[in-house]
C-alpha cells in the first residue's frame, strides 16, 4: 500500500486557498483539502505580525510530496510559504486506500 501524508499549507485568504486547492485536487496531487481560518502570530523580516490566514490540510500520497511542494511554491503568493508534510503513521485502512486511489495518475510510459 502506498504511504499517505498530510501537508499543512497556509494562505493569505480563502479565495487563494480554494483556487490553489482546487488545482491540486484536479491534478490528482491531493485527494482532499480541508480549508479553515486561523490566526497566525509570526516573525517576518524582524517584525512580529498578528494576522488572519487560511490553513489547509491536504491528504497526499507520500511519494508525491516533492512534486506537490513544487506546485504549491510555484502557485503560492507568499515569498516563503509554509509547506510541511506529516506522515500518517496509522489510519482507517479504507480512508488511506481512498487517498491512494484519488491521487493515482495514469502512468506515462
Amino acid at each position: 500500500m502506498t504511504r499517505a501524508s498530510t501537508v499543512l499549507v497556509t494562505y493569505p485568504d480563502e479565495g487563494t486557498a480554494a483556487k490553489i486547492s482546487r488545482e491540486l485536487v484536479d491534478r490528482r496531487m491531493a485527494a482532499c483539502a480541508n480549508i479553515f481560518p486561523v490566526r497566525s502570530i509570526y516573525r517576518w523580516k524582524e517584525e512580529v505580525l498578528d494576522e488572519p490566514e487560511v490553513a489547509v490540510i491536504y491528504k497526499i500520497a507520500s511519494s508525491d510530496f516533492e512534486a506537490f511542494k513544487d506546485a504549491v511554491v510555484r502557485l503560492h503568493p507568499y515569498e516563503v510559504p509554509c509547506v510541511v508534510r506529516y506522515d500518517i503513521a496509522e489510519g482507517h485502512a479504507p480512508y488511506l486506500e481512498w487517498i491512494t486511489g484519488s491521487t493515482a495518475r495514469p502512468r506515462e510510459d
